[in-house]
């Protein structure tokens, strides 16, 4: 997304080439090739422990890189929610900033989209109507964008 436009829902997903094509394909690819070569192995009846580890090592690479990029989106939320907790206590009445203590950790993260003019509402539905981080999303009318997001 070019910093020049503006975020909206439909463009504000962000994808980073190097990890979610780069890296991400290159190790599925060696999963795939490694997998292929441990299929052809057991077909040709002959054992061999090196083709055996680099089809297991191949799979541990892409379960390690997933998990690298869920807990650092963890820790990102985690970051979202003290500052969606910092913000509400400077937007919010006092009644509805204890009820806010109720949201999600998925609800955090979206709300921290809505400017501020429309954000207290916004709360106030989403802790009222159990919204989605999906459903609080589009409804929110002016964007705040997020360009630090991972």
């Amino acid at each position: 997304m070019s910093e020049k436009s503006p975020q909206t829902y439909s463009n504000h997903r962000r994808f980073d080439p190097s990890f979610h094509f780069l890296l991400f394909g290159l190790f599925a690819a060696n999963a795939v090739i490694s997998i292929w070569a441990l299929i052809r192995m057991f077909r040709g009846q002959h054992f061999d422990f090196a083709t055996l580890w680099s089809a297991v090592m191949a799979v541990t690479f892409i379960l390690f890189l997933l998990k690298l990029r869920v807990y650092a989106l963890h820790n990102q939320d985690r970051l979202i929610r003290v500052e969606e907790q910092l913000r509400m206590k400077a937007l919010l009445p006092a009644t509805l900033a204890t009820r806010a203590l109720e949201l999600r950790p998925s609800q955090y993260v979206a709300l921290r989209f809505a400017g501020d003019e429309e954000f207290p509402g916004l709360v106030q539905q989403t802790l009222d109507e159990n919204l989605n981080s999906e459903q609080i999303k589009k409804r929110i009318s002016t964007w705040r964008a997020d360009t630090f997001r991972v």
